[in-house]
């Protein structure tokens, strides 16, 4: 049985945020940071409390001034810190309207690696020095700031970092102005371009010691690969791969990469590939490629990591989830996306072979036990998006979205895409908006088909048995759970809409017929079809 759920609230709708003008100070030595949030919100309902995403911070002081009226400070923070919330309590009404709410707050640069956390490196003399680094997804972005951390309350952002003046300083956006901090001639702030309007978890900072190696894709977007200092030269595959991707997603989405930089980074100890927003960070290993000494299987998964994570900046940050329900979509898409990407760029690594053994067999072994579950399921409290993100979320997702492309076809497919991509630019969507788009661009049936694939589990095993009736053969369809455990017993019979198409020896490249089986069985007759031809059904 699934453990007990905690009763879990999203935060009120009373308040949200517009803008955040957020200014960190990072400690490299003493592991702690100091934070100053201005944000420009909204008051939708008359309250006298704001309730915020926070975690591990400590708030020192809080205000809220209405527009054109005076100050008013928070007589009470009431940290709620099992459900990582806190209160503001004001002693007056806040009215309806807009304002500004400060916060000053200090945290600690931890090494959980979540939130804003420190990173050990060495310096090529071989000293242990720490950067300061950022990941956020899904929840921890209320470890670096208090605020409303969901992925459907999307605001601005202006990051400042008060850095040491021989640090690198990155955040989603570029640089627009670096002063001397007036209280220490050692430190300076940095300050970054207004992002989009966008999610919590695609914030990204990171102060350290890097090198880099730049290129501009076709379009003209500057792209970085950042590196550990003195190895550069081993970003410059991942640079090349970048700047030849970008194009392609533009072109295939019909939708420009929406800022004018992007910057990869090799991370020393970063333990998961996972996209950290519209900057990207990853483990060294994945990014970085000896040019003397490398395999190509260290290519092919180079070139896999980046089309991946250059997936996302459409598809998770351009159009985001509504809720954590939805992850598995960003994620098996691009998981199979990345392999289109490739072989697109570098049709010499034929790599839809490995989306066979990598992801589609790996898919099946796990679908087929007894303890499967299903692609999308309800999450309610946000701690329980790492229990329920697996391969099954991944490869099977990834496998049923290649079934899909294959269903749909290449062109109606984009066309799809792209209604979805235009449709919710900067906003959030759920599964079902873009099954909504597809068929649209289709005319075809896909919510019904995808349901029976993302919510349930397990996979059909197809029987097929052919009789030659006369110039015809007469195929005979049966559907049934595929169980590695041996035959399948329940007393429910799960049912599959399975889009199959079967070809014979007379043209073996293109389909003869071409059919949903939305039942337990089906006949097909295949006319004019000779006893001697084989058939092919997938």
């Amino acid at each position: 049985a699934m453990p007990e759920k905690r009763p879990f609230e999203r935060l009120p709708a009373d308040v949200s945020p517009l803008n955040y003008g957020l200014c960190l100070k990072p400690d490299l030595i003493d592991f702690t940071f100091e934070g100053k949030l201005e944000a420009a919100v909204q008051v939708k309902n008359a309250t006298n409390q704001i309730v915020m995403n926070c975690a591990d911070i400590d708030i020192i002081t809080a205000s809220y001034a209405p527009e054109g009226d005076e100050e008013v400070h928070a007589t009470g923070f009431n940290y709620q810190n099992e459900d990582e919330k806190v209160t503001l309590s004001f002693p007056s009404t806040l009215q309806k309207g807009t304002g500004t709410l400060k916060i000053d707050f200090v945290g600690e640069l931890n090494d959980k690696m979540k939130g804003f956390y420190r990173s050990k490196y060495s310096t090529p003399s071989g000293d242990t020095r720490y950067a300061a680094v950022t990941q956020f997804e899904a929840t921890d972005a209320r470890r670096a700031f208090p605020c409303w951390d969901e992925p459907a309350i999307k605001a601005t952002f202006d990051i400042s970092l008060v850095v040491p003046k021989d640090r690198v300083a990155l955040s989603n956006m570029n640089v627009v102005d670096r002063k001397p901090y007036p209280d220490d001639e050692n430190l300076v702030e940095v300050k970054f371009a207004r992002t989009p309007v966008m999610s919590t978890y695609l914030v990204a900072f990171v102060v350290g010691e890097y090198d880099f190696v730049e290129a501009r894709s076709q379009d003209g977007v500057l792209v970085r690969v950042y590196t550990p200092v003195g190895k550069a030269e081993q970003g410059k595959f991942a640079l090349e791969v970048a700047a030849k991707t970008l194009p392609f997603y533009k072109d295939y989405f019909n939708v420009p990469y929406p800022l004018p930089k992007i910057d990869l980074i090799a991370i020393a100890d970063f333990a998961a590939v996972v996209s950290l927003s519209l900057s990207l960070q990853h483990r060294e290993t994945a990014l970085l490629i000896d040019p003397k000494n490398s395999c190509s299987s260290s290519r092919q998964w180079v070139a896999l990591v980046v089309g991946h994570e250059l997936a996302h900046q459409w598809f998770g940050n351009l159009v985001t989830m509504e809720w954590w329900t939805h992850l598995w979509l960003n994620e098996g898409f691009a998981s199979w996306i990345e392999y289109l990407c490739v072989d697109h760029c570098f049709p010499e690594y034929d790599i839809w072979t490995q989306f066979v053994s990598a992801d589609y067999t790996r898919a099946q072994e796990l679908d087929a036990l007894d303890n499967s579950h299903p692609i999308e399921v309800s999450v309610g409290h946000p701690s329980e998006v790492d229990e329920i993100f697996d391969a099954i979320s991944y490869s099977k997702g990834a496998s049923v979205i290649r079934m899909l492309h294959d269903y749909i076809g290449d062109e109606d497919f984009r066309k799809g895409m792209n209604l979805y991509l235009t449709k919710f630019q900067q906003r959030n969507a759920a599964t079902e908006d873009l099954w909504e788009s597809l068929e649209k661009a289709s005319g075809k049936p896909i919510a019904a088909v995808m349901n029976t694939w993302t919510k349930q589990m397990g996979f059909p095993l197809i029987y097929v048995e052919a009789e030659q009736q006369e110039d015809d053969k007469v195929l005979k369809l049966v559907q049934k759970k595929f169980c590695a455990s041996g035959p399948y017993t329940g007393e429910d019979f799960p049912m599959w809409m399975v889009p199959i198409s079967i070809c014979t020896s007379e043209d073996p490249s293109c389909a003869k017929m071409q059919i949903l089986m939305d039942k337990a069985e089906l006949t097909v007759v295949l006319k004019d079809t000779k006893p001697e031809q084989w058939v092919k059904v997938s």
